[in-house]
């Protein structure tokens, strides 16, 4: 019996391609992802506590589309500050603290090896989804294009549509600064290197492979 072959990976992934830190879906959607600071909320006060929901909520109440709110836990690579700290002990003056310095070295070392010491990122993730006009969605209204015509037609509608997405994520990084919580878009890479991180959990310490 003939087998299938199996269907590539991409053929699972919603996004088409990014542009200027914006993703651009399969379906004709855009998404903006803002990076988020965090805020030791149990170390607040009640009155400050009170204020940062309060903003929140207003924040919510705020906004007439959808956001997503993602949480990127990760455990911790060390291994850099470790390294650090190693190249650090020759220059110490005494011997005392290249004891101090290296005992301290072998207690991080041992502490990361028995426990799961995690990292957490915090993502907003903005949504725009243009409309499509009448005449565009039915083809026979319209004459075919040429590959020129068809190509700057695609730039000035992603133009179009990147101007109707940066108001909507001034706004969240705007509604964010009023909790105390600081908000920043992500560039390319940066998106490129969280949806990678993302779909690769399994490949955390390996270096992000870009198929051109």
């Amino acid at each position: 019996m003939a087998t299938k072959p199996a269907s590539a990976t991409q053929q699972f992934v919603p996004v088409k391609e990014i542009r200027n830190g914006t993703i651009i879906l399969k379906d004709g959607g855009y998404r903006g992802v803002v990076i988020c600071s965090s805020v030791n909320f149990g170390l607040k006060s009640a009155d400050e506590q009170h204020a940062i929901t309060l903003g929140f909520q207003n924040i919510l109440n705020t906004l007439d589309f959808s956001i997503q709110i993602v949480v990127n836990s990760r455990k911790m690579d060390l291994r850099p500050y470790l390294a650090l700290l190693e190249e650090k002990a020759p220059e110490q003056k005494t011997e005392l603290m290249r004891i101090q310095l290296h005992e301290y070295i072998e207690f991080v070392r041992s502490f990361a090896d028995q426990a799961n010491i995690m990292t957490k990122s915090f993502y907003i993730v903005v949504p725009y989804a243009p409309h499509v006009s009448a005449a565009s969605a039915i083809g026979f209204l319209h004459r075919g294009e040429s590959a020129s015509a068809k190509h700057a037609t695609a730039e000035t509608s992603f133009e179009q549509d990147l101007a109707q997405l940066e108001p909507r994520l001034s706004l969240v990084i705007g509604g964010l600064a009023g909790t105390g919580v600081r908000a920043v878009p992500l560039g390319t890479e940066e998106v490129i290197e969280l949806l990678y991180r993302s779909f690769n959990p399994g490949e955390l310490e390996n270096p992000i492979r870009l198929d051109n």
